[in-house]
Parts: structure tokens; sequence; C-alpha cells
């Protein structure tokens, strides 16, 4: 027989409750405690790193927040080129399962770029090689989808420059390492890699804004005209910052495989020309600071060519007169600009032309920059003949870092793609009389409102330069067929901020320049749209109740219902 023990129901007074309940509240609470310590230790942690602890950005914790090579940005800020993780397509042949030929047909529909014969050499080797070292996501899923285990994809640091082909002779590029080549990646390689920096963006002085607007406006020229390539520069005339400089043609370093090498080369810095008549303002600004012209009223004989060693110098369009000064350069006169380099004589000239580092290479920071071609015999005839633009060859830069100490009170500085933000611009070292500066101020502006560079006006911006449309050398001479067009013009000339240059390498006379290949028609058009587009980008607005004050030279100006 079982015995059957019933345990009594356990009864609880409300006391005892109240007491469990209690105890429980107390747990929680200390629970609740606890998490907030805890929360607010981490807070302060995290506050104290993001504050204080400035070594750590060279300590382990935080290197995965360091680019492996710095950004370079505009100006502004935006980004030109940055460092991301891209893929690869690699092939390791000996793992391959499927059929060579097979394989070769099949990326050779998914990279139409690359021969097929390449692509089957490819997967016929013997050892591992890249299919493609950048590609884009489509292309990895289109050759996984192929379905072969000899195919891999190994994620790797690749150069983005996320603008294209926007200021790529600037930019430059890297190679397979992620080494710089050329151009800013090549010239601040070490800067742009190293841990202590690389954290930091390399800020240029370049504005992405107005580089589109020259880029756009010489294309747009370039090919309007037929013209084999060309080149421009905006550059602030008192710190030497590069607000915009191009070439063309021109590349996108995104896709360096398969384009022309000669695409990547800078011809704003790299490229040597004879640059023409645009001299002349340098070596009446030279005749000037010493005294050989002491008046702006004095007449020099232009009524026929002038006879020298054999050779004679002639106009393009003679004027058939005694010309002045201003004359001389508003109907650009190669006959009276070499009279006048005469009077310099050969040992002022040349030290002008030294005083402008026009017998080295351009000074800007980057490293792709050629050597002029320096006059072997300086005798009388290549006085003359460099006094206006020619027998002599020198980069585009060169002449835009003369204008800009031509116009800006006389005092030369080297140019920079890089941004001053804070920093004092290079004190710089004088070159030009204050007064001669002024002087030509009120020159090139008489050359844009009343002479051979009236195309370049931009109304209120107070546009001056010059012309230039020189006869590249050939085998024999000087190719007529084959012309520079150059215009050198500041803005506001009342106050000027900026230089803008534009060459245009061989246009052809079409029905867009009516006929006509010389600069006033050519490069002069491109300078005025690209100061009306980019002014107000650069902080100057049109304003036309200003200019500059001529009205002690307008009466020098012969009229006669001549024009040039």
């Amino acid at each position: 027989m079982n015995t059957l023990v019933v345990r009594p129901t356990r009864v609880r007074t409300a006391g005892v409750r109240q007491q469990i309940l209690l105890t429980a509240q107390q747990r929680l609470m200390i629970l609740m405690l606890l998490f907030m310590a805890a929360f607010f230790l981490v807070s302060v942690r995290l506050v104290y790193f993001a504050l204080f602890d400035t070594g750590s950005r060279n300590g382990s914790a935080s290197a995965a927040f360091i680019p492996a090579r710095a950004d370079i940005v505009d100006r502004n800020g935006v980004p030109l080129a940055r460092t991301i993780d891209g893929y690869a397509i690699r092939v390791v042949p000996e793992k391959l399962l499927n059929n060579r030929q097979y394989l070769a047909d099949e990326l050779h529909k998914i990279f139409p770029d690359m021969p097929r014969a390449e692509l089957l050499a490819k997967v016929s080797g013997s050892r591992p090689t890249y299919i493609r070292r950048r590609a884009l996501p489509d292309q990895v899923a289109a050759v996984n989808a192929i379905g072969d285990v000899g195919f891999d994809f190994p994620r790797e640091k690749e150069r983005l420059y996320p603008q294209l082909s926007l200021a790529a002779h600037v930019l430059g590029f890297t190679d397979a390492a992620g080494h710089g080549v050329t151009g800013v990646e090549g010239a601040f390689d070490n800067r742009l890699i190293d841990k202590a920096t690389r954290g930091d963006p390399l800020a240029l002085s370049i504005d992405a804004r107005v580089q589109g607007v020259l880029e756009s406006e010489l294309g747009s020229a370039v090919a309007n005209l037929e013209a084999i390539g060309g080149a421009g520069i905006i550059l602030d005339v008192h710190t030497g910052e590069v607000m915009a400089m191009t070439s063309l043609p021109t590349f996108n370093p995104n896709k360096l495989s398969g384009s022309d090498p000669a695409t990547r080369r800078n011809a704003m810095t790299h490229n040597l020309y004879e640059l023409g008549s645009t001299f002349k303002p340098l070596t009446v600004a030279a005749a000037i600071d010493a005294g050989t012209v002491t008046s702006m009223a004095r007449r020099y004989d232009a009524t026929q060519p002038l006879a020298i060693a054999g050779f004679r110098i002639r106009d393009s369009h003679p004027s058939n007169r005694w010309l002045n000064v201003p004359e001389t350069l508003i109907h650009s006169s190669n006959i009276t600009t070499a009279r006048i380099s005469d009077e310099l004589g050969r040992e002022k000239m040349e030290a002008m032309f030294r005083s402008l580092e026009f017998d080295g290479r351009p000074q800007i920071d980057i490293k792709e920059r050629a050597f002029p071609l320096w006059p072997r015999d300086w005798g009388r005839l290549t006085t003359m003949t460099t006094g206006y633009g020619h027998g002599i060859a020198v980069t585009p830069l060169h002449l835009a870092s003369a204008y800009a100490a031509l116009v800006n009170g006389g005092i030369y500085r080297p140019a920079t793609v890089t941004k001053l933000g804070d920093q004092a611009p290079p004190k710089g070292r004088r070159v030009f009389k204050a007064a001669t500066s002024a002087r030509m101020r009120q020159l090139l502006r008489l050359i844009v409102s009343d002479g051979t560079g009236k195309k370049a006006e931009a109304p209120g911006f107070r546009v001056g330069g010059k012309t230039g449309s020189a006869e590249k050398p050939g085998a024999g001479g000087y190719r007529r067929s084959s012309v520079v067009a150059t215009f050198a013009a500041a803005f506001p000339m009342d106050n000027p901020r900026y230089v803008v240059l534009v060459m245009i390498d061989e246009p052809k006379g079409n029905a867009f320049s009516s006929g006509q290949r010389t600069a006033g028609w050519t490069a002069a058009p491109v300078v005025s749209k690209v100061v009306t587009r980019a002014g107000p980008m650069l902080g100057v607005f049109p304003d036309e109740s200003r200019d500059v004050d001529v009205s002690e030279l307008t009466p020098l100006l012969w009229r006669n219902g001549e024009e040039e």
C-alpha cells in the first residue's frame, strides 16, 4: 500500500510579497546603474580620443582610417583624386578547368577593347597574370559568371579621379604600384604617401569650376578651328597661384591603357614655342625702364621693311607710315619693335629675359618643365627679332608669369599649383618699375579697345592683352601655313588680378574664324568667353562704370579710318 504525501500550499503573506518586489526592483536599479556607468565610461573614452589623443593618428588603432594615399582636392575641397578599394581580375592558368579557346572567346566578349590573341595568351600561360587591374563591377560579375575557379578577384587599392579628365595634366597619374608618375601625383608623391600627412588632403590652387570653363571654351575653339592642340592658364598675378591650367589634347587618368602617350604631355609647361608678338609689350616695358623710350609720342619709321644682315623685317599688315609707341603695340608692328629693341641693345634685352627666367625652366612645383631654346649667337639681328618673339622659344607658362609681373606692379613670382591659404605669397623680386607697370596696363588696355585684340573684349571686365601669331619654324625656314596663335591677357586692367593666356596650335582659317588664322580671330575670342564666364567665379564682377584712364594716350592714335 502506497502512501501519497501532499505538500501543503505555501502561503505568502503580503509582507513577504512586498519584500520580493523590493528586492527585484533594487536589482534592476543596480543593473541600470552599471549599464549607465559603462556607457558613460565608453563615451568619455571616445570624447578623449577625439579631442585630446592627437598622437593616436600614427597608432595602429587609427591606422585603418588613414588612406593609403592622400586625397587631392581643389581649393574649395572638391575631390580631384582619391584612393579606394577596387577589384582586379586575375587568372591562375594552372587552376583553369575550361578549354582555353572557349575562355578566350568569353573574355573577349567582356573586354572587346583587348585583342582575343592577348587574352588567349594570358589564359594559356604558366604564371598568374592580370586580365584587368581596374575592373568595373559588371566586368567582375561577368567573369565570375563564366564559372571557372581559375579566375580570382583580389581587392586592390585603386587611384580614382572622380572628375575624369578635368585638370588631368595638373594632377598627373600613378603607376601600378601606386606611386606618382607625373603632375602633382609625381611631384608630391612623398607627401601623399607619408603616414604623417596622408590623412590630410592636399589642397591645390585649382578651382574646379574655373578649370571646367577654361577646358570647355578652349576645347570648343580647338575643335572648331581644326587645330592640332592648345594650352591655357589662369594665373593669380599677386600670388602666382594657378587657378586653372589645361593642355589639349588631353587624357583620362582613369584609363591610361590604350591612350596615346602624346596626350599626356603638358603643353603649358613642357612644350616650347616662339610666341611671337606677345613679346612686344615686354620689349617696350624694358625700353621704358631703361630710359630708351621716354615719350609715348616719339615716332619710329615703319614706312618700309627693315633690312638688317641680309634679312628683311616686315609687318604682316603694313601701316606704311611712322608709328609712335601706342600705335606700335596697337598695330603690332615688327618693324618699329625691332627699332626699339635695337636701341635698347643686346645687354639690356638679354637682362630683361633673364630676369623673367626665360633662360631656365619655368618656375612651378611640378616636374614636367622644359628648358627654353636660348639663342646661340646673340648678335644685333637676334636682339631685334627676339623683341617681337622670334629666335627664342619658351613655354606658355614662361609668358604667363612674365605678364603677371608686367601688370601687378613689376614683381615676379613663381607659379604654384598648391593652395597658399593663410600663407603669405612669396615676396618675389622686382623686374619692372612700378611706373612702367602702370604704363603697360594702359597700353595693354588700348590693344583690346583699339587694336588687334578687340575680340578679347568682355564688357565690364576691362580686359587688356596682346595678340601673337607666330609662324612655326621648320626645315629651311618658317612655315607660313603653320601658326601658333596666342593671346596673353589680364583683367581687370584698372586693378589686375588674373592673367589669362590662351594658345592654339595650328588653327585653320575656316568659316568659324572667317578664314583667319591669326590670334586676334582665334585665341582672343576664347579669352573673352573665359573671362565672361569665369570672372564672377573668381570674385570679379562686370562694372561698366569703371575703366583704365587712357586719356593721355588716345590723342596719340592716328584716326583716319584705319583699323587693324
